[in-house]
């Protein structure tokens, strides 16, 4: 006759398994809970399991309260944020001469948006823009660059060629190179380069979706100087 199979341990995994599957257990037996003692994790002293859900109940409020001081912090910086680029945008649309333009896109990042430096380049303007500063010093391959340039460059110098146009290039940490196009799609027809002293200001790991509304409001702005746009 075969001999009972020895019986197995009971493991910490069968405890916690058979209380889950037990709701009632601790209602027959109440007088265990406030027997059962833990340490606190904070002065190391035993504690009862009521103020040890106590306490954890007390973290996840921080934590919360942590979070929802973080998004308030954030809702007001995209508030800030949207309102410099719709003051922008009114600079631009204040415009009276497509002429005017670049420099007051340049000029306005600068202020609204506290940038130190900002330079611009287009090309393929219509020839009576030709005698603007921005439309000089953009050559063949970056002009190729440009147009492959799908989403804006964020990160550090890297000594671009583009960054010769900056007033004190050595001066810029982080950049932000933006392909300018009349429209989501088209043909680039200019280059924007923001640059800070901040090597945080603009890094690689950063979402690109505000710099990616930028350069289309730009882009859009400045689609006035092109051939196919009439122009006062």
């Amino acid at each position: 006759m075969d001999s009972p199979a020895p019986l197995q341990p009971i493991t910490e995994d069968d405890i916690a398994h058979f209380l889950v599957n037990t709701p009632g257990f601790f209602e027959r037996h109440a007088g265990l809970l406030a027997s059962v003692q833990l340490t606190s994790p904070h002065s190391q002293c035993a504690i009862s399991l009521q103020e040890r859900q106590a306490e954890l109940l007390q973290r996840k409020i921080r934590d919360l309260e942590l979070r929802m001081a973080g998004m308030l912090r954030l809702g007001r910086d995209n508030l800030g944020i949207a309102q410099r680029l719709q003051d922008l945008i009114a600079d631009l649309l204040r415009a009276r001469l497509a002429s005017e333009l670049p420099a007051l896109l340049e000029s306005g990042l600068k202020s609204h948006f506290g940038l130190p430096q900002v330079a611009l380049r287009l090309w393929g303007l219509a020839p009576e823009f030709d005698q603007l500063d921005q439309a000089h010093g953009a050559g063949a391959p970056l002009r190729a660059w440009a147009a492959a340039l799908e989403r804006p460059y964020c990160g550090p110098n890297r000594g671009q060629e583009a960054l010769a146009w900056l007033d004190q290039p050595e001066g810029a940490e982080s950049v932000a190179l933006l392909a300018l196009r009349p429209a989501p799609g088209d043909k680039a027809f200019g280059l924007l380069v923001l640059a800070s002293h901040d090597p945080q200001r603009f890094q690689a790991s950063m979402e690109t979706d505000f710099l990616r509304q930028l350069g289309e409001l730009a882009g859009a702005a400045l689609s006035r100087l092109l051939p196919d746009n009439s122009s006062p």
